[in-house]
C-alpha cells in the first residue's frame, strides 16, 4: 500500500488503536496482580468504563471509534487463527469415543436450548444466535467467527460478547464452590469445567483451582469444543449460501453482490494452525509466544467491543438477552457436569 493511502488509514485508527493496546497493557497489569481476575474480563470491564464515564465516552463514541470497531473485528478474527495452535487432535481423540460424543451432544443440546430460549423470549435471530454460539462453544471468539459467516453487523455482536464474558466469569467465583458439595474429584471437575464454561482462559481460571489433574482434563475437552466452531461455522455459511441464493432467485433488492465464502479465510486458517499443532510442526517456543499474541489480540478485541456498550443502551435493551444468558449458562453447566459424571466415574 502505498504511503500516501496509508497515512490517512493510520491517521484513521491510530487512536482508536492506541487506547485499545493501551487498555489491554492496564488489563494484564491488573491480572498479574490478582491472578484470579481473567485479563480477558478486565479488557471488557475497561471497555465498558471506557464507553459510560464522561471523560472517556466522547472519545470511545468519536475519534478513537474506527480504530475501535477495527479491533473488535479484525484483531478478533487473528486471534481466532491463533487459537488453532491451542489445538492438538491427538489429544482430542485420546479422550475416546463416548466422550466425544458427549461434549459434541452438550454443544448441540445447549445450542438449541439457548437459541429456543432467546426465541421464546423474543430476541432476535441474530442475537439469538450469537448469544447461542458463544455459550455453547468458545465464547466471543465463536460470536465473531458466527458473525462473520451470517453478515451479521459488527455492533449487533457487542451485547453477546458482554455476557458470555461476564457469565463466564461468573463460572470462575460459582464452580470451585460446588466441588464438595457435589462430591466430585478433581478429574470430573475440570471435565465439567471444560465442558461448561466459555472461554478458554476462563477454563484455565476456574479448574486449576482443583490443581494439575484437573486442568489437565479441562483444557483437553475445553480445546474439543472449540473444534466444534469450524463444523458449525461452515453449516452456519451454508445454511446463509442457501438463503443467499433464493433471495436471488427471488429477485430481493440488494441481492445481485457475491456470495461470501461458506468458510471465512480466518476459520481457514484456525483449521490450518490445528493440523500444524497436531502434526508437531510448531516448536514449543514458538506455540508458547503464539499464545501471548492470541492473548493481547483477544484482549485489545475485547476491549474494542466493550467500548461500543452504552449502559442507558444496555439496561433498555438487555434484560431479556441477560435472562437468556444465565439460563444458557444454568443449561450448559448442567449438561457439563451430567456428561462428566459419565465419563469419568
Amino acid at each position: 500500500m502505498p504511503f500516501n493511502s496509508l497515512a490517512p488509514q493510520l491517521s484513521r485508527l491510530g487512536p482508536g488503536l492506541v487506547l485499545s493496546i493501551a487498555a489491554t497493557g492496564l488489563a494484564f497489569a491488573i491480572h498479574a496482580v490478582f491472578p484470579a481476575v481473567p485479563a480477558m474480563t478486565l479488557a471488557v470491564a475497561l471497555g465498558l468504563l471506557s464507553a459510560n464515564i464522561p471523560g472517556t465516552a466522547v472519545l470511545t463514541a468519536g475519534r478513537a471509534r474506527p480504530g475501535l470497531d477495527f479491533a473488535g473485528k479484525h484483531l478478533m478474527r487473528a486471534g481466532i487463527v491463533l487459537l488453532g495452535l491451542k489445538v492438538s487432535m491427538g489429544d482430542v481423540l485420546g479422550l475416546g469415543w463416548v466422550a466425544l460424543l458427549l461434549i459434541a451432544g452438550v454443544v448441540l443440546v445447549s445450542f438449541a436450548g439457548t437459541y429456543g430460549l432467546a426465541r421464546l423470549l423474543r430476541l432476535p435471530r441474530e442475537a439469538a444466535l450469537l448469544i447461542a454460539t458463544g455459550f455453547s462453544i468458545c465464547g466471543a471468539s465463536a460470536i465473531g467467527a458466527m458473525a462473520a459467516v451470517r453478515r451479521i453487523k459488527h455492533q449487533d455482536t457487542v451485547l453477546p460478547v458482554a455476557l458470555v464474558t461476564l457469565c463466564g466469569t461468573l463460572a470462575i467465583g460459582v464452580l470451585p464452590l460446588l466441588m464438595h458439595p457435589l462430591g466430585l474429584s478433581p478429574a470430573q471437575f475440570g471435565a465439567w469445567t471444560g465442558a461448561s464454561v466459555h472461554d478458554v482462559g476462563q477454563v484455565v481460571a476456574t479448574a486449576q483451582t482443583a490443581g494439575t489433574s484437573a486442568l489437565a482434563i479441562a483444557v483437553i475437552v475445553k480445546l474439543t469444543r472449540v473444534v466444534l466452531l469450524a463444523p458449525i461455522a461452515a453449516t452456519a455459511g451454508l445454511h446463509q449460501r442457501v438463503l443467499d441464493v433464493r433471495e436471488r432467485a427471488n429477485g430481493a433488492a440488494g441481492t445481485e453482490r457475491s456470495f461470501p465464502p461458506i468458510v471465512p479465510m480466518f476459520v481457514v486458517g484456525f483449521l490450518a494452525l490445528v493440523a500444524v499443532r497436531s502434526l508437531g510442526w510448531a516448536p514449543p517456543v514458538a506455540l508458547e509466544v503464539a499464545a501471548a499474541v492470541q492473548d493481547i489480540l483477544l484482549a485489545t478485541a475485547l476491549f474494542g467491543l466493550g467500548s461500543a456498550v452504552r449502559m442507558r443502551t444496555l439496561i433498555h435493551t438487555g434484560g431479556r438477552a441477560a435472562l437468556v444468558a444465565l439460563g444458557s449458562w444454568l443449561l450448559i453447566a448442567s449438561l457439563g457436569l451430567g456428561a462428566a459424571l459419565i465419563m469419568i466415574r
